[in-house]
């Protein structure tokens, strides 16, 4: 939680106005700090549980748990990695990063509340093996902002929103309310994540005079492994600023 609550204060120094623009000399870590647990294992290796039992619920919070506190260190790295970048003008530095401060803050508002929600099931977080991908497509793009943005909101977060509304049904059917509710918090807040992410896609492709769509599908090719996979969410990516022609021609249907 310690995590949770630095990234809640950095968003409210930044709104109170203690906080400024990164100075040009940060230098983010290469990993950042995480607790002794959950163990991490290879995607494959995670194991799945039936939602019949309070275990297996508790497994599928903890695995939206360990996206949010990825997400967490996502927004700081990119705060922290690329608002000094030369394609950010420094006209635009504050809105950069009041858009990435406010996209950190929630989601350690979202980690936040499944940890509690797994508290209330005799669980926390670091119960169940979790896997490192996020984060290790964010290592593969740290030297490039627009790759960076192409890969970690526009493909990765953007299949939470192809994802998270079946899990809102599984956990419906099972009765969840409590869970739901956050999950229904979290879809909602993560369209703006996407739609950030977009549009600062978007500004950086235009700074190197590249065709956004065709420079995305030319990043994704590059830094993501596979195809994207279907359904898509066509209208929560839609209001998240993805059109179709963005991510289609990217799908194996």
């Amino acid at each position: 939680m310690d995590k949770a609550s630095a990234a809640l204060k950095m968003r409210s120094d930044w709104l109170e106005g203690r906080q400024t623009v990164i100075p040009s000399d940060a230098k983010p870590p290469a990993q950042p700090n995480r607790p002794k647990t959950p163990i991490l294992v290879p995607p494959g290796e995670v194991p799945r549980r039936r939602l019949g039992s309070v275990e297996g619920r508790g497994a599928l919070l903890h695995a939206v748990a360990h996206i949010e506190l990825n997400a967490i260190d996502l927004a700081a790295d990119m705060i922290a990695r690329f608002t000094q970048n030369e394609l950010i003008e420094e006209e635009v530095k504050r809105c950069f990063v009041e858009d990435w401060s406010r996209v950190c803050a929630e989601e350690a508002k979202h980690f936040s509340l499944l940890s509690e929600r797994l508290a209330d099931m005799e669980l926390s977080y670091g119960d169940f093996p979790a896997h490192n991908g996020l984060w290790e497509a964010a290592d593969s793009t740290r030297q490039d902002i627009a790759a960076r943005l192409a890969i970690a909101p526009m493909v990765l977060e953007a299949r939470g929103l192809d994802v998270t509304p079946p899990m809102i049904e599984k956990l419906t059917r099972q009765g969840d309310e409590p869970s739901v509710a956050i999950l229904r918090i979290i879809y909602e807040e993560e369209i703006g994540h996407v739609k950030i992410g977009a549009k600062w896609f978007q500004y950086v492709a235009k700074q190197q005079k590249q065709a956004p769509k065709a420079y995305f599908h030319k990043l994704v090719g590059t830094y993501f492994a596979g195809k994207l996979k279907p359904p898509f969410n066509v209208q929560a990516r839609t209001l998240a600023g993805l059109t179709e022609d963005y991510y289609q021609p990217l799908s194996n249907s």
